[in-house]
Protein backbone atom coordinates (compact mmCIF):
# COMPACT_ATOMS: atom_id res chain seq x y z
CA UNK A 1 0.00 0.00 0.00
CA UNK A 2 1.15 3.54 -0.81
CA UNK A 3 1.02 6.35 1.74
CA UNK A 4 0.08 9.91 0.72
CA UNK A 5 0.47 12.43 3.55
CA UNK A 6 -0.68 16.04 3.42
CA UNK A 7 0.86 18.39 5.99
CA UNK A 8 -1.07 21.06 7.85
CA UNK A 9 -2.43 22.10 11.21
CA UNK A 10 -5.66 20.60 12.58
CA UNK A 11 -8.44 23.01 13.48
CA UNK A 12 -11.04 24.93 11.49
CA UNK A 13 -9.17 28.23 11.98
CA UNK A 14 -6.26 26.89 9.89
CA UNK A 15 -8.31 25.14 7.19
CA UNK A 16 -7.87 27.61 4.31
CA UNK A 17 -4.46 29.04 5.19
CA UNK A 18 -1.33 28.70 3.01
CA UNK A 19 0.33 26.46 5.62
CA UNK A 20 -2.49 23.93 5.12
CA UNK A 21 -1.99 23.51 1.36
CA UNK A 22 -0.91 19.90 2.01
CA UNK A 23 -4.16 19.10 3.84
CA UNK A 24 -6.16 20.73 1.02
CA UNK A 25 -4.25 18.68 -1.59
CA UNK A 26 -4.86 15.35 0.14
CA UNK A 27 -8.53 16.33 0.59
CA UNK A 28 -8.74 16.91 -3.19
CA UNK A 29 -7.35 13.42 -3.87
CA UNK A 30 -9.88 11.98 -1.40
CA UNK A 31 -12.69 13.87 -3.13
CA UNK A 32 -11.61 12.49 -6.52
CA UNK A 33 -11.56 8.98 -5.03
CA UNK A 34 -14.97 9.41 -3.39
CA UNK A 35 -13.70 8.89 0.17
CA UNK A 36 -13.69 11.00 3.34
CA UNK A 37 -10.56 11.34 5.48
CA UNK A 38 -12.09 10.59 8.86
CA UNK A 39 -10.61 7.38 10.35
CA UNK A 40 -8.09 7.79 13.18
CA UNK A 41 -4.86 5.80 13.00
CA UNK A 42 -1.17 6.58 13.45
CA UNK A 43 -1.94 9.98 15.04
CA UNK A 44 -3.65 11.05 11.81
CA UNK A 45 -7.02 11.24 10.11
CA UNK A 46 -6.92 8.70 7.29
CA UNK A 47 -8.89 7.10 4.47
CA UNK A 48 -8.16 4.06 2.31
CA UNK A 49 -8.70 4.57 -1.41
CA UNK A 50 -7.92 3.15 -4.82
CA UNK A 51 -5.87 5.72 -6.72
CA UNK A 52 -3.74 5.47 -9.87
CA UNK A 53 -4.31 1.71 -9.86
CA UNK A 54 -2.89 1.39 -6.34
CA UNK A 55 -4.23 0.83 -2.86
CA UNK A 56 -3.38 4.02 -0.99
CA UNK A 57 -3.77 5.40 2.49
CA UNK A 58 -4.48 9.15 2.55
CA UNK A 59 -3.40 10.83 5.79
CA UNK A 60 -3.58 14.20 7.55
CA UNK A 61 -1.46 14.18 10.75
CA UNK A 62 -3.26 15.49 13.85
CA UNK A 63 0.01 16.31 15.59
CA UNK A 64 0.34 19.94 14.41
CA UNK A 65 2.94 20.74 11.79
CA UNK A 66 6.15 20.63 13.85
CA UNK A 67 5.47 17.03 15.03
CA UNK A 68 4.33 15.61 11.66
CA UNK A 69 7.19 13.10 11.66
CA UNK A 70 5.71 11.20 14.62
CA UNK A 71 2.54 10.52 12.65
CA UNK A 72 4.35 9.67 9.40
CA UNK A 73 6.66 7.21 11.21
CA UNK A 74 3.69 5.55 12.97
CA UNK A 75 1.83 5.12 9.66
CA UNK A 76 4.92 3.74 7.88
CA UNK A 77 5.34 1.19 10.69
CA UNK A 78 1.69 0.21 10.54
CA UNK A 79 1.80 -0.24 6.76
CA UNK A 80 5.18 -2.04 7.03
CA UNK A 81 6.85 0.38 4.63
CA UNK A 82 10.55 0.10 5.45
CA UNK A 83 13.42 2.40 4.45
CA UNK A 84 14.03 0.43 1.25
CA UNK A 85 10.47 1.15 0.02
CA UNK A 86 10.01 4.67 1.35
CA UNK A 87 11.17 6.44 -1.83
CA UNK A 88 8.53 4.62 -3.93
CA UNK A 89 5.69 4.24 -1.42
CA UNK A 90 5.60 7.55 0.49
CA UNK A 91 4.61 10.91 -1.01
CA UNK A 92 4.32 13.99 1.22
CA UNK A 93 2.44 17.11 0.10
CA UNK A 94 3.19 20.47 1.73
CA UNK A 95 3.28 24.24 1.29
CA UNK A 96 6.43 26.06 0.15
CA UNK A 97 6.84 29.80 0.67
CA UNK A 98 9.91 29.96 -1.61
CA UNK A 99 7.80 28.89 -4.63
CA UNK A 100 5.15 31.24 -6.07
CA UNK A 101 1.48 30.37 -5.78
CA UNK A 102 0.49 28.55 -8.96
CA UNK A 103 3.63 26.38 -9.18
CA UNK A 104 4.55 23.00 -7.73
CA UNK A 105 7.89 21.20 -7.41
CA UNK A 106 8.43 17.46 -7.07
CA UNK A 107 11.61 16.25 -5.39
CA UNK A 108 12.84 12.81 -4.34
CA UNK A 109 14.98 14.17 -1.51
CA UNK A 110 16.13 17.44 -0.02
CA UNK A 111 16.55 19.62 3.01
CA UNK A 112 13.66 21.13 4.94
CA UNK A 113 14.38 24.69 3.84
CA UNK A 114 12.95 25.98 7.12
CA UNK A 115 9.69 23.97 6.91
CA UNK A 116 9.01 22.57 10.39
CA UNK A 117 6.86 19.69 9.14
CA UNK A 118 9.62 18.54 6.78
CA UNK A 119 12.27 18.94 9.50
CA UNK A 120 10.18 16.73 11.77
CA UNK A 121 9.69 14.00 9.13
CA UNK A 122 13.38 13.85 8.14
CA UNK A 123 14.46 13.88 11.81
CA UNK A 124 12.13 11.06 12.84
CA UNK A 125 12.76 8.94 9.73
CA UNK A 126 16.51 9.62 9.88
CA UNK A 127 16.65 10.39 6.14
CA UNK A 128 15.80 13.09 3.60
CA UNK A 129 15.29 10.42 0.90
CA UNK A 130 11.51 10.55 0.50
CA UNK A 131 9.35 11.93 -2.29
CA UNK A 132 7.66 15.25 -1.75
CA UNK A 133 5.49 17.67 -3.71
CA UNK A 134 6.04 21.27 -2.65
CA UNK A 135 2.99 23.42 -3.32
CA UNK A 136 3.94 27.02 -3.97
CA UNK A 137 2.18 29.53 -1.70
CA UNK A 138 4.66 32.41 -2.05
CA UNK A 139 3.90 35.79 -3.55
CA UNK A 140 6.06 38.30 -5.39
CA UNK A 141 7.07 41.04 -2.93
CA UNK A 142 4.54 43.86 -2.64
CA UNK A 143 2.06 42.31 -5.06
CA UNK A 144 -1.35 43.67 -4.06
CA UNK A 145 0.27 45.37 -1.07
CA UNK A 146 0.97 42.13 0.78
CA UNK A 147 4.70 41.66 1.17
CA UNK A 148 5.95 38.26 2.30
CA UNK A 149 8.93 38.62 4.58
CA UNK A 150 11.41 35.79 5.25
CA UNK A 151 9.61 33.19 7.33
CA UNK A 152 6.23 34.67 6.44
CA UNK A 153 4.55 33.16 9.51
CA UNK A 154 1.70 35.68 9.67
CA UNK A 155 0.99 35.14 5.98
CA UNK A 156 1.17 31.33 6.26
CA UNK A 157 -1.42 31.26 9.05
CA UNK A 158 -3.77 33.87 7.54
CA UNK A 159 -6.66 32.71 5.34
CA UNK A 160 -6.17 32.74 1.57
CA UNK A 161 -7.89 35.56 -0.29
CA UNK A 162 -10.62 34.72 -2.81
CA UNK A 163 -8.42 35.24 -5.88
CA UNK A 164 -5.68 33.09 -4.30
CA UNK A 165 -8.19 30.27 -3.73
CA UNK A 166 -9.10 30.35 -7.43
CA UNK A 167 -5.42 29.79 -8.34
CA UNK A 168 -5.03 27.15 -5.62
CA UNK A 169 -8.05 25.22 -6.89
CA UNK A 170 -6.33 24.62 -10.24
CA UNK A 171 -3.04 23.79 -8.47
CA UNK A 172 -4.72 21.10 -6.34
CA UNK A 173 -5.91 19.37 -9.52
CA UNK A 174 -2.32 19.50 -10.81
CA UNK A 175 -1.00 18.02 -7.54
CA UNK A 176 -3.48 15.14 -7.90
CA UNK A 177 -2.24 14.46 -11.45
CA UNK A 178 1.38 14.72 -10.27
CA UNK A 179 0.88 12.08 -7.53
CA UNK A 180 -0.84 9.85 -10.09
CA UNK A 181 2.15 10.27 -12.44
CA UNK A 182 4.63 9.43 -9.64
CA UNK A 183 2.79 6.17 -8.97
CA UNK A 184 2.26 5.19 -12.61
CA UNK A 185 5.47 6.41 -14.31
CA UNK A 186 7.89 7.31 -11.50
CA UNK A 187 9.18 10.50 -9.89
CA UNK A 188 11.59 11.35 -12.74
CA UNK A 189 8.92 11.64 -15.45
CA UNK A 190 6.64 13.45 -12.97
CA UNK A 191 9.37 16.03 -12.30
CA UNK A 192 9.87 16.58 -16.04
CA UNK A 193 6.16 17.13 -16.54
CA UNK A 194 5.20 19.19 -13.48
CA UNK A 195 8.25 21.10 -12.21
CA UNK A 196 7.45 24.19 -14.25
CA UNK A 197 5.58 27.40 -13.85
CA UNK A 198 1.87 27.89 -13.45
CA UNK A 199 -0.22 26.20 -16.10
CA UNK A 200 2.57 24.02 -17.48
Amino acid sequence: MKLIVGLGNPGIEYQFTPHNAGFLAVDRIAEDCGVTIANRRGRALTAKARFAGQEVLLAKPETFMNLSGLSVAALLRELEIGPERMAEDLVVLYDELAIPLGSIRIRERGSAGGHNGVKSISAVLGTEEWTRIRIGVGKPALESGREVKAGGKDYLLSPFRKQELVVLDEVLDRVTKAVETIFTRGAGPAMSEFNGNAGM
